[in-house]
């Protein structure tokens, strides 16, 4: 990962993006979200079930999988633990058994390293936690969120996974970025208000602000939403049986500003869902 300018906003991005947006189509491409959502935001969510506590939806321009953690197995796969080299999310899916993967957050250049805590089981992928205000817990049964605030890492023992991401939207549906004409394809985790799980894919790119903008205003129910990766390397794969689905980015501001890349990347973490029957 590059590490990009600050953002004015919630910490300091480390990211590589990708896909080009002339001036006039980010003009247009704004104008596009607000005809999108406003549009979007009337329209009910159409849900495919793929698995027991595991749904699927197309709201354009998102992809997007539900998970109730009550219901279904959330694990993650690292590169450090078992190591494999990174592989794409696709590939994850076969190796792991996952019904679903996206990637699990930002990696340092060691191409292995997240760039904030992570941890699971006893295995500390990294032990030192920065400045990025959003972590996961899971465990059997159960995902937790927590918003940093204050900046003080929590007891969380007694989960199997815990991560740390920068933060998109923050608790009371907060957007926390600011303006930015940067913009990027984009891979996000969410929660609703009834603990579910979202994983989201967005290939157009957007800025972040206006890409919070957009997952407040559909009718998705997110509460809060922390960043994944964005550019090339933002991924989700979806392998049950009926649908085969990779999905890749492209796009990003000073790194890859166009629509050129169509193959998954080599990741080295991410986060799944055990496939029925596993």
């Amino acid at each position: 990962m590059d590490l990009a300018a600050t953002c004015g906003c919630d910490g300091c991005l480390m990211i590589k993006r990708c896909e080009p947006i002339p001036a006039r189509a980010s003009i247009a491409a704004t104008a596009l979200l607000f005809l999108t959502t406003a549009a979007c935001a009337q329209t009910p969510v159409s849900w495919k079930s793929l698995q027991p506590g595991v749904e699927c939806a197309v709201v354009a321009p998102l992809h997007v999988v539900r998970i109730d953690p009550t219901r279904a197995a959330l694990v993650a796969a690292l590169a450090s633990e078992s190591g494999a080299a990174s592989q794409t999310a696709a590939q994850w899916c076969r190796a792991s058994h996952f019904a679903v993967a996206i990637n699990l957050g930002m990696f340092d250049a060691d191409q292995r390293s997240h760039t904030g805590y992570l941890r699971k089981g006893k295995h500390l992928n990294k032990p030192r936690w920065n400045d990025y205000r959003s972590v996961l817990a899971i465990r059997p049964g159960e995902a937790l969120w927590v918003d940093l605030e204050p900046r003080r890492p929590p007891a969380l023992d007694r989960y199997d996974l815990v991560v740390q991401n920068l933060r998109l939207i923050a608790g009371n549906r907060k957007n926390v970025w600011s303006p930015s004409d940067r913009q990027w394809s984009e891979a996000a985790l969410a929660i609703d208000s009834r603990g579910r799980l979202l994983f989201i894919f967005c290939r157009a790119p957007y800025s972040m602000r206006d890409f919070n903008k957009l997952l407040l205003d559909l009718p998705l129910d997110v509460q809060q939403a922390m960043h994944l990766e964005g550019g090339p390397e933002a991924s989700l794969s979806i392998h049950v049986p009926g649908l085969d689905l990779d999905l890749c980015g492209s796009y990003e501001t000073g790194f890859l500003p166009n629509d050129s890349n169509h193959q998954q990347w080599p990741i080295p973490n991410v986060l799944g869902v055990l496939r029925e029957g596993n």
